[in-house]
């Protein structure tokens, strides 16, 4: 498969940014010529060299510049031409403000001064934190991190986006005795939990592959895992939330197998089982077959919220002030605060609505049911909320059970036991306001016209029941009861090397042609005698060695 980044995205950079821009910016400027006319007069007006002295860090994307011998063209020819150059720079920054990654790159090619102005401002954090987030690093890096640009970590994360396309390894991880029900992937702290019907709860390293800690067993199918670096929760079918805080001084953040009230505790409400459950940074979110979502306090562990559905809930997904739930073949958008419902999707899917996945936006809301199909739907919050359908995939045979999306990859996992790869950047043209600070435009195609999914994984036996991604893994579980890792970490370096063993077998093969046609050229008489030769050998055996015995026997007859 091409290991290429599509050509015609709206928001994909055609090119590394940094290594696009550098090109150009290594070409020292020295003048600025403009020509004008002017009643059939040519005039040329010269700049000066523009030197900018800059100062820059990621976190406040502050900057400051100075400009040495700059000659302002109103002064010298109040008709002429003006650069870019000589506005303010509030008023440069803020047309910059309306460009996306693609043209940044191309309008920091135009100049030194530019390509200062454009890499160093500040709209990359924004494109950073609206595709992923805020980054997550390891704090032995974070010192690191804030001497890098925005541009500089938004270049790198956009070119680790390829790795999907790429090669990968697989490991696989033994240790449940039935089937895994649910994984999740705590790529902060590289660590993946699992669980399924055996009750345990798993805790592994994901870059060893190595089992790190298990729980003893909770008494009931886990069904339901989410983490973060304060929280572990586990759902059960009993309609119990089983919960961990973190430990002082564990390396592993949890002590699954110690028996501590003070990190332990169990919340008892629900009267069904618990099919999912999420967390933020106050709540914790559990849906349950008693057809209703449970919000819950972190600190005080108590229900906040109870928002009641008319079917079995199966799905959800919170962001900031509002979750998204799938209950039957309905999605549904809530109002956490108030517990107002905002918008609803009637009957999203032929059958039950089994997973849900949400951009770190919160503007695409991806959905996926019974029927084996991928739906996309734009969520806008300007006036009212409002659900648009945006496009569509049937990309398996069987139910849909689980989708997870980190951008521009959206991975499921089905019954037939296949994983799909859907990259949405074609779909996504960015548009950018002078007055707000930035909007994502989707792009409605008919559904005809949607591209299939860009890779399929295969390999599994029946039934996967739960896939998560990180930045350069994928990990699944489903009814054979093992844990595989799709590892593409080494995918781009790979490639470099596989690109460069194809330049070397290029390169000697025009070397031997050349030296083969030098050869031809200087051995022009022996190519002579051999073309004669086999003249001759067409002609027939005539002048052969056995002819020329018989006429010499016929003349001494």
């Amino acid at each position: 498969m091409a290991f290429e980044c599509q050509k015609d995205t709206g928001i994909c950079l055609k090119k590394d940014l940094a290594d696009f821009s550098d090109n150009f910016a290594d070409q020292e400027v020295d003048t600025d010529q403009i020509i004008t006319s002017n009643n059939q007069k040519k005039v040329i007006f010269e700049f000066g060299k523009v030197k900018p002295k800059s100062s820059f860090h990621a976190k406040g994307g502050n900057s400051s510049s100075t400009s040495e011998n700059l000659v302002p063209a109103a002064e010298v020819l109040p008709n002429s031409c003006r650069s870019i150059t000589d506005l303010p720079q509030a008023l440069i920054s803020e047309i910059l403000n309306c460009l996306d990654p693609k043209e940044l790159g191309i309008v920091s090619c135009v100049s030194k001064f530019l390509y200062w102005l454009a890499s160093e401002h500040d709209v990359w954090k924004d494109f950073y934190c609206e595709r992923w987030g805020h980054p997550i690093t390891p704090a032995l890096e974070l010192e690191d991190t804030d001497e890098r640009s925005w541009k500089e970590l938004f270049v790198e994360r956009e070119f680790r986006s390829k790795t999907f396309l790429g090669r990968y390894s697989i490991d696989a991880l033994y240790g449940h005795t039935e089937a895994v029900r649910t994984v999740f992937v705590l790529a902060s702290k590289k660590l993946i939990f699992t669980s399924g019907y055996d009750q345990i709860v798993r805790m592994w390293n994901m870059e060893e592959g190595l089992s790190i800690a298990s729980s003893r067993p909770l008494g009931c199918t886990i069904r339901a895992v989410a983490a973060d670096a304060r929280l572990l929760v586990a759902g059960g079918t009993d309609g119990f939330i089983h919960g961990w805080r973190t430990e002082d001084g564990n390396p592993h953040l949890f002590d699954l197998k110690a028996q501590n009230q003070n990190l332990e505790f169990r919340l008892w409400e629900h009267e069904g089982p618990i099919t999912c459950a999420a967390l933020d940074f106050t709540r914790i979110y559990s849906g349950s077959w008693d057809m209703t979502v449970r919000i819950w306090d972190r600190s005080t562990l108590k229900c906040l919220n109870v928002l009641a559905h008319s079917d079995w809930v199966w799905s959800l997904v919170p962001h900031e002030n509002t979750v998204a739930t799938a209950a039957g073949s309905d999605v549904y958008i809530w109002d956490i605060n108030t517990g107002m419902q905002l918008a609803a999707i009637n009957n999203a899917h032929v059958g039950n609505s089994y997973s849900l996945a949400r951009s770190h936006t919160g503007k695409l809301l991806f959905t996926g049911g019974e029927d084996g199909a991928i739906h996309m739907f734009e969520v806008t919050t300007n006036l009212g909320c409002k659900v648009q359908k945006i496009a569509k995939w049937i990309p398996h045979t069987g139910p849909v059970f689980s989708l997870a999306f980190e951008f521009p990859w959206l991975v499921s996992a089905s019954s037939d036991g296949k994983l799909s790869l859907i990259d949405v950047r074609k779909l996504l043209k960015m548009s950018r306001d002078s007055l707000t600070k930035k909007s994502s435009k989707v792009v409605r195609l008919d559904e005809k016209n949607v591209e299939p999914p860009q890779r399929m994984l295969h390999g599994f036996g029946s039934n996967l029941f739960s896939v998560d991604v990180g930045p350069d893994r994928i990990v699944c579980g489903g009814e054979e009861g093992v844990v595989r890792i799709w590892n593409f970490s080494q995918a781009l370096e790979i490639e470099k090397r596989v690109r460069a063993l194809r330049g070397l077998r290029l390169e000697n093969r025009m070397r031997r042609r050349k030296l083969q046609t030098e050869m031809s050229s200087k051995t022009g008489r022996s190519d002579q005698c051999s073309v004669a030769a086999k003249k001759n050998q067409i002609g027939g055996d005539r002048n052969s060695w056995h002819n020329r015995r018989r006429v010499s026997g016929k003349l001494k007859a």
